[in-house]
């Protein structure tokens, strides 16, 4: 409807006519390379084309030395050159679809259409002789081809080529052009750059006196065919109306810089991010308020109740069954080994660290060995079999103030701890498999982007807190004093180890985009930055020879107690009624559970990641329900997903496109979804304890190191810290975010308000006594967002609260207000 409302014939009307027709195998668009060659004419010499510019994404221009390209930038054309080239399409000679071998055939083609459509003799002699690379004619030189092969990887494959020629004739009195278009493509020997087939050539040649002007169309020629919408009428054109439509298309979307604001002679860099063009491409556009009305959930086939006993688990297993084996096939690759070595080392810290501490809250029931073959064994089986291996799993601070309340208060009542833990444990996993049965996940559903950045953000924030207090509490250790000989310069020692392990990862993550080395060399040095960190930091630990804290390993595989095995009877020495009684505690457990799991699940499973292989929460919760209910038999710790743990996982396996123009940024294309890098660092886990000659070189202030690195780059990315920043940002300079432009300022800080009091007294209560609520707390966020309805409007909550990502977010507000003009 909307599009009738157009003007009759309008360009845009046209061109998404003439992109709407049917293809057929020659006129499939390709990528295009456009090269721009004028006639070049030196004194006592023949003339010759020579290559003055070239296109893939961005202008390159052939330096005055010839030996060089400068660096690419962002072509800026002027109204009137485009002008002059609307009007040499209307005018000059159209050849579409023209079947020819060799240069000579198309100069003679060209030759003999112009000559029939305005007689001249001179007119195909020019044609006809300055085309064609003879030795009586022009030939073509290229002087700038040391970077050839280099410049090859750059253009993807099945690309083709346009050609621009154009120059100055003295015996020409009148300027004649002509746009060809081959079928099939052609490679013509010589004729470009890189040996790749020809399919468009425009041609203009003129008088002497005009080169400056000839050569400006002839960038805007160049240029207009690198824009994705004119390329795909080119390709699409059934006659010269069609180009000229194409054209007006094009100076409909031109944005002219005045002359006095600005210097021409500035080369533009290459945006970031380019927007999409397929608006232009669209006949119609959304509904603005159907667009924005209601909130977009994490409503997908994997959350839709199934009304079935074990249904939605059931679908889960179908969706990933087909994935499974190419999940260990997607896994080799060297980003994999290096995501697999870098998390090994963050994840053994922890591990142990969090059996440490238990063997200190439990008096060595459970401790650092029954830690380490407990999160082998839960994370080999989870990697194995679960919806979402990208997830990691790990110990929660909430599961060890439990462990402490449940130890006290067996020991007040002379009852057997670990097999009262025992029956807790089964009926938590019991309690989680009800859930998983009932199709409870699809609660997940009203989990929004509210809930998940205050939880994602707490953890974070935890991470680091939780690195420098450990870093300050070598203040403590034995080489201060207290409890051994006193050794100078350990705790300054240990903050230059802390504090360099973070600076060195953040520069070697980011020495991806340096300008330095080429960029398969960046992009290793990037994907182990910080592995090669760690085996730097090691290093210089050992060559200046201060004592430091190292990471200490259990030596051998028993229980850390002698009178305990690796079987615990739930009853046991307890009364029966315990097994009864352990229900009540299993109910709070198992809320701890879901909301730990499914939170972490949520946030790996963000649209953003452009996941291809679909998730699976009621299978992810089910493996952990079994896994939990194994360890409490053997006397283990339990383990749920880890939400830092897990973001760094999936950051350290992102993808993106190889081949990318000159100029332009590499585009994100998701995430390596594989098992094998989970199942690698979960083996190993569990293999560390023959490997504690190699392990105990490794300096806990460079672990600790290491936790702030990922606190630190995990909460980049979350949309809360780029709000609460904006309360201390002038509005001049606050960045443009899209719901800065659709929600009131007041409304945003309003919003962030409200989640920063949250965050603060999730906080509160992780710190406390309290710590055992805190999962009815996390819950109650759930709450807290549903009654925001009444102070927001829903097309506000749409732009502040929901999975969409700000580059998508902008293409549906562009196909909003489309959709508001045309009504």
């Amino acid at each position: 409807m909307g599009l009738c409302l157009l003007p009759p014939g309008s360009p845009s009307q046209r061109v998404q006519f003439i992109l709407r027709t049917k293809e057929d195998e020659q006129h499939v668009p390709h990528r295009l390379f456009s090269e721009l060659d004028e006639i070049c004419v030196k004194e006592g010499q023949d003339a010759e084309w020579k290559e003055t510019a070239r296109w893939l994404k961005f202008e390159e221009d052939a330096e005055d030395g010839g030996e060089r390209w400068s660096k690419p930038y962002v072509g800026t054309l002027s109204l009137h050159s485009l002008s002059e080239l609307r009007s040499c399409i209307s005018n000059g000679t159209v050849l579409l679809d023209v079947c020819a071998n060799s240069i000579e055939e198309i100069a003679g083609t060209v030759g003999t259409a112009s000559l029939r459509e305005r007689p001249s003799s001179a007119r195909r002699g020019a044609l006809h002789s300055q085309i064609k690379p003879c030795p009586n004619g022009t030939s073509f030189s290229r002087s700038p081809t040391v970077f050839f092969l280099h410049f090859m990887k750059k253009i993807p494959t099945g690309a083709e080529a346009s050609n621009v020629l154009v120059g100055e004739l003295d015996f020409l009195h009148q300027p004649i052009m002509a746009f060809v278009r081959l079928s099939p493509a052609v490679l013509l020997s010589g004729m470009t750059e890189v040996p790749i087939p020809t399919r468009f050539l425009f041609v203009l040649l003129g008088p002497e006196g005009k080169g400056h002007q000839y050569h400006e169309i002839g960038r805007s020629m160049a240029t207009i065919m690198t824009d994705e919408v004119f390329r795909d009428v080119a390709y699409k054109a059934k006659n010269g109306a069609d180009l000229v439509a194409g054209v007006d298309e094009f100076l409909d979307q031109v944005t002219v810089l005045p002359p006095g604001e600005w210097d021409p002679s500035i080369r533009i860099e290459p945006p970031k991010n380019v927007p999409s063009q397929e608006k232009r491409k669209m006949p119609g556009a959304l509904d603005d308020s159907a667009s924005h009305s209601t909130l977009e959930k994490h409503g997908g086939p994997e959350l839709q109740r199934t009304g079935r006993l074990f249904g939605g688990l059931t679908l889960d297993v179908k969706r990933k069954a087909p994935w499974f084996w190419s999940d260990f096939r997607d896994g080799l690759s060297l980003q994999c080994l290096a995501s697999f070595l870098f998390l090994y080392c963050a994840c053994m810290s922890p591990v142990i660290t969090f059996g440490g501490l238990l063997g200190e809250a439990t008096n060595g029931h459970i401790s650092a060995m029954e830690s380490l073959l407990g999160a082998s064994m839960a994370g080999v089986v989870y990697s194995l079999f679960a919806g979402q291996p990208l997830t990691i799993l790990g110990s929660t601070g909430p599961v060890l103030v439990f462990e402490k309340i449940l130890y006290k208060f067996c020991k007040e009542y002379t009852l057997s701890y670990l097999s009262l833990r025992a029956c807790i444990g089964l009926w938590t996993a019991f309690l989680c498999i009800v859930l998983v049965a009932t199709d409870a996940s699809c609660l997940v559903c009203y989990v929004t982007r509210f809930t998940e950045e205050a939880f994602a953000s707490l953890i974070c924030i935890i991470f680091i807190y939780e690195a420098l207090e450990k870093l300050s509490g070598e203040f403590q250790g034995p080489a201060c004093g207290r409890d051994g000989p006193y050794t100078p310069d350990v705790f300054f020692w240990c903050c230059i180890l802390f504090f360099a392990t973070f600076a060195l990862s953040s520069f070697l993550k980011k020495f991806k985009t340096s300008r330095y080395f080429p960029t398969r060399v960046r992009s290793t040095v990037s994907d182990f930055a910080v592995f090669l960190t760690i085996v730097i930091m090691v290093l210089l630990d050992f060559v200046v020879g201060i004592p430091s804290p190292k990471l200490h390993v259990p030596h051998a595989f028993k229980p850390t107690r002698d009178d305990r095995g690796w079987f615990i009877n739930p009853i046991g020495p307890n009364p029966w009624w315990t097994v009864l009684a352990a229900l009540v505690p299993a109910l709070l457990c198992t809320i701890l559970i879901f909301m730990d799991q499914q939170i972490s699940a949520v946030i790996v499973n963000r649209k953003e990641h452009k996941l291809k292989k679909g998730c699976g929460y009621h299978l992810d919760l089910f493996m952990v329900a079994v896994m939990l209910g194994v360890c409490s038999v053997m006397g283990l710790p339990w383990f749920v997903a880890a939400t830092v743990l897990s973001i760094t996982h999936v950051n350290s396996l992102k993808v993106e496109s190889d081949c990318s123009a000159p100029g332009e940024q590499p585009k994100f294309l998701g995430i390596r979804e594989q098992r094998v890098t989970g199942l690698l660092i979960f083996a190993l886990m569990g293999c560390s304890v023959f490997f504690t000659s190699v392990l105990k070189f490794i300096p806990m202030p460079v672990l600790y190191g290491v936790f702030l690195y990922m606190g630190v780059s995990s909460l980049r990315g979350i949309q809360f810290f780029d709000r609460l920043k904006l309360f201390w940002m002038p509005a001049k300079h606050q960045p443009d975010f899209i719901y800065l432009r659709h929600v009131p300022l007041r409304k945003v800080h309003f919003f962030t308000a409200i989640q920063l009091i949250c965050l603060v007294l999730l906080w509160t209560i992780k710190v406390s006594r309290a710590a055992i609520i805190f999962p009815l707390m996390v819950l109650a966020l759930v709450f807290v967002r549903k009654a925001m309805d009444l102070c927001f409007s829903k097309r506000e909550l749409s732009f502040l609260d929901d999975l969409m990502p700000e580059r998508k977010k902008k293409l549906d507000d562009g196909r909003n207000e489309a959709g508001e003009e045309e009504e």
